[in-house]
């Protein structure tokens, strides 16, 4: 997903609003999910966005979604955003997050989502790292 930095996406020192940027990283994140699951997904939570640097005004913005893993009807969907300057020509990664999202059904119930196989370096560790976010999400839960 692409969008350019508008005035009405910053803050008063011209750089992007955080919660501007959240709302980029769901629209992603949600799409990413339901074109893997072929299903309306809903975000359950937000584990984490880091802020590495600020994005500014005109900066291009580029946000690149994948399902690091599946394990029943919830999906965990890695974001990496990166900045782009069209003086510069230079991008830089200048975010990341951790979302995860339920599958469901146009009643509104969870329904499982197809499994992913890592194949890549890169696919197995995230699916292995995703794995230990789970743990700590579930030991963190509130019940």
């Amino acid at each position: 997903m692409t969008e350019l930095v508008l005035p009405n996406h910053t803050n008063p020192h011209s750089h992007l609003l955080g919660g501007q940027l959240m709302l980029w990283v769901d629209i992603c994140a949600a799409l990413c999910a339901a074109r893997h699951s072929n299903a309306v997904c809903v975000t359950a939570s937000v584990d984490k966005i880091d802020f590495h640097h600020p994005i500014k005004l005109g900066e291009v913005v580029t946000l690149e979604a994948s399902v690091n893993r599946v394990f029943n009807s919830s999906l965990e969907v890695g974001v990496k955003i990166y900045a782009e300057s069209f003086y510069s020509g230079v991008k830089i990664h200048s975010n990341s997050a951790y979302l995860t999202f339920v599958s469901i059904n146009s009643e509104g119930k969870p329904v499982p989502a197809p499994k992913i196989i890592p194949e890549t370096e890169d696919e197995k560790r995230r699916f292995e790292h995703a794995g230990v976010r789970r743990e700590q999400r579930l030991k963190n839960r509130i019940k």
